[in-house]
């Protein structure tokens, strides 16, 4: 599957955004999907999953409570709605998508992955 990554920029501390990562291929539903985030210097790391029906859905502490990952099969398409934004939060954004619902916090586990979208949080 090939994803595509969008709707980052630049946005004030408190504010909200919300990325869309498309995905191409009739089995866009057979897939876990992720989003991962990679700050300057730092190593890339989990942010959000969604199983395949959305039964299952698990975010970062980091993010807990701010971040809402969804999903629409119909469209192809994983979101993530982010608000009370922080500069830490600052990163580029990165989709992916995996099989099993299995070590979904694991990069090393997810099989493809979108170009990423910077996201860039203005204190």
């Amino acid at each position: 599957v090939l994803l595509q990554a969008s709707g980052g920029g630049l946005v004030q501390a408190g504010g909200s955004l919300r990325l869309s990562c498309a995905g191409s291929g009739r089995t866009f539903n057979s897939y876990t999907m992720g989003w991962f985030r990679q700050g300057p210097g730092k190593e890339r790391e989990f942010v959000a999953a969604v199983s395949r029906n959305s039964d299952n859905i698990y975010y970062a502490n980091s993010v807990k409570g701010r971040f809402t990952i969804s999903r629409d099969n119909a469209k192809n398409t994983v979101y993530l709605q982010m608000a009370s934004l922080k500069p830490e939060d600052t990163a580029v954004y990165y989709c992916a998508a995996k099989g099993i619902w299995m070590s979904v916090t694991g990069p090393g586990s997810y099989d493809y992955w979108g170009q990423g979208t910077l996201v860039t949080v203005s204190s």
